[in-house]
């Protein structure tokens, strides 16, 4: 027998979960044929054969979290272990059996994939032996979520919310800004990015790196901007790069193109790595103002809260009713003082409230 152990996947990870098999026991597969789906860091990444061969034994299960170089599966050794193309046998006649590929569109994958389901092991009962949304939906058995059982994006944000929690000295300030003079139509989310680029260039520090072991500020000479999502699965941060150097149509683009992914798994590591600072909209669902949580070695987090109607008094004496954006932003008081995050939320407010 030879064993195949998981790859190392690269961005630093040390482990992952198992999310689905491609193959069973006894199949035949072909040099990088799809193996496994493995979940990274919130990342949902097929690991291929490295060699062509009969499979004799699946040495893990589907949601079994294991470590980078851990045995994943066996290959049979002798007349079905192959390496490459098959020029002969003198022993006799091989008999080869035909490679068994898993037939299913990339939705049906994805869903598949949320619901916990190895593709390997459903019956199909499309045309030509493709397997449905109707025939994964039947093989599904989702069991009820529950403290002890967090899986895939859902365990990763835990481990990574405590450690947040218990390394930042978190503070928050909270304002609004009057959008009354919005044009109709408005992008909330890429005005909200535009304010931020505004607050940033302000107190370039809240875009900072915080290093706790040699208690310094790296300045980023970019703005990475983390942009958080929501998701039955889990919350996910996906990257806009160098969001300063772009404007507000490529920024809708990308973030279209994310919240895609988000919904159908296909962010990879390289999406979700390394943001300097990050937007949270969580006013699309509820809420008017929060705590937030700061991941480091990031320094700020900024929120947006649900747009509410305010009496304002203007010019004239009179009282009406105004468009009133709910702002919070979290920092970590270890390298951010509270002037520096004040400047920098003036600066959104500021930003916010121009035609």
């Amino acid at each position: 027998m030879s064993t195949f152990t998981l790859p190392d996947l690269g961005e630093g990870l040390q482990e992952a979960e198992i999310v689905s098999w491609h193959v069973a026991e006894g199949d035949h597969v072909v040099v990088d044929q799809p193996l496994v789906a493995v979940e990274t860091e919130k990342a949902v990444v097929e690991v291929p054969s490295p060699q062509a061969g009969h499979v004799a034994r699946l040495l893990v299960k589907a949601g079994e979290r294991v470590k980078v170089g851990a045995p994943l599966l066996e290959f049979e050794e002798g007349r079905h272990a192959e390496t490459g193309t098959v020029v002969g046998d003198l022993s006799g006649p091989a008999v080869t059996q035909p490679a068994v590929a898993v037939r299913a569109t990339p939705a049906v994958r994805a869903r598949a994939r949320e619901l916990g389901v190895d593709l390997a092991r459903v019956t199909p009962t499309g045309p030509a032996g493709t397997i449905s949304l109707v025939d994964v939906q039947a093989a599904a058995v989702r069991p009820a979520a529950s403290p002890g059982n967090l899986r895939g994006a859902r365990r990763t944000m835990a481990a990574n919310m405590a450690q947040a929690w218990r390394a930042v000295a978190h503070a928050t300030l909270h304002d609004e800004a009057d959008i009354e003079a919005w044009r109709p139509g408005e992008d909330l989310t890429c005005r909200l990015v535009r304010a931020l680029i505004a607050g940033c260039n302000a107190e370039p520090a809240l875009n900072a790196s915080f290093d706790a072991a040699a208690l310094s500020l790296r300045d980023n000479s970019k703005i990475d901007l983390g942009l958080a999502v929501d998701s039955p699965e889990g919350l996910f941060v996906p990257v806009l790069r160098d969001v300063a150097a772009a404007g507000s149509a490529e920024w809708r683009r990308e973030i279209d193109v994310f919240k895609h992914a988000v919904q159908g798994r296909s962010l990879t590591p390289a999406e979700l790595r390394s943001p300097t600072i990050t937007l949270s909209n969580f006013g699309s669902i509820a809420g008017q103002h929060s705590s937030l949580i700061v991941m480091p070695p990031q320094v700020a987090i900024l929120g947006a809260g649900r747009v509410a109607a305010k009496a304002v008094r203007t010019a004239d004496d009179s009282v009406r009713l105004h468009r009133a954006l709910p702002l919070s932003l979290t920092f970590d008081h270890r390298a951010i003082t509270g002037g520096m995050a004040a400047r920098f939320l003036r600066a959104v407010v500021a930003d916010l409230e121009s035609a």
